[in-house]
C-alpha cells in the first residue's frame, strides 16, 4: 500500500509519519524534501503557493510513491481533491490518504513552537482556505490530532485495520 499523510502545515505530518513508519515498519519520506527550491523560497518569504506552483511538487510526490517498490508513507499537505487526484495519477496505483485534522488554534501553537521550518505561521490561513477535506468516495481516513502522537498513530492503525475488514 501507498499512504499519504495529509493536512495543513503544522498538523504533524512529519512527526506522525515517522511514528507511523516505525509502527508499521514501512518507509517514510517527507514530501517537503521534494519541493522545488522556488517553492521553498516563496513560502519562506511568506508568499502562499499557487496551484501552478504546486503541480510539479505534487507530481514528484506521486512519482516517489510509484518509484518505491513496496509499501511507503509520504507526508504531503494534499489540501485539495484535485491535488490528491494528481498524486494518485502520478503514483499509478491506489493511495490511501490519512488526513490529520485539528483546530486552527492548536495547529498555530505548534507552528509557533517549531524551529527551522521554512513555512511561517502567517501562511496558516491560506492553508485552511485551500483545505478540502477528503470526500466519502476517496480512499481516506481522518484522525484527530488533539492528542499525543502515540494516540494519533493508534487511531490511524485502528482506522486502517477497520477498512481492511
Amino acid at each position: 500500500m501507498k499512504y499519504v499523510i495529509m493536512g495543513v502545515s503544522g498538523s504533524g505530518k512529519s512527526s506522525v509519519g515517522e511514528a507511523l513508519s516505525a509502527a508499521m515498519d514501512v518507509p517514510y519520506a517527507d514530501g517537503d524534501d521534494l519541493h522545488p527550491a522556488e517553492n521553498i523560497a516563496r513560502m519562506s518569504a511568506g508568499i502562499p503557493l499557487t496551484d501552478e506552483d504546486r503541480w510539479p511538487w505534487l507530481r514528484a510526490v506521486g512519482e516517489a510513491l510509484r518509484a518505491h517498490a513496496g509499501d511507503m508513507i509520504i507526508g504531503c499537505s494534499a489540501l485539495k481533491r484535485r491535488y490528491r487526484d494528481c498524486i494518485r495519477q502520478a503514483a499509478g496505483e491506489p493511495v490511501t490518504f490519512i488526513h490529520l485534522d485539528g483546530p486552527r488554534g492548536l495547529i498555530e501553537a505548534r507552528m509557533q513552537d517549531r524551529r527551522g521550518h521554512f513555512m511561517p505561521a502567517s501562511l496558516l490561513d491560506s492553508q485552511f482556505a485551500a483545505l478540502e477535506r477528503p470526500d466519502a468516495d476517496e480512499d481516506a481516513v481522518t484522525v484527530s490530532i488533539d492528542q499525543p502522537v502515540e494516540g494519533i498513530v493508534a487511531d490511524i492503525l485502528i482506522s486502517l485495520a477497520a477498512r481492511k475488514g
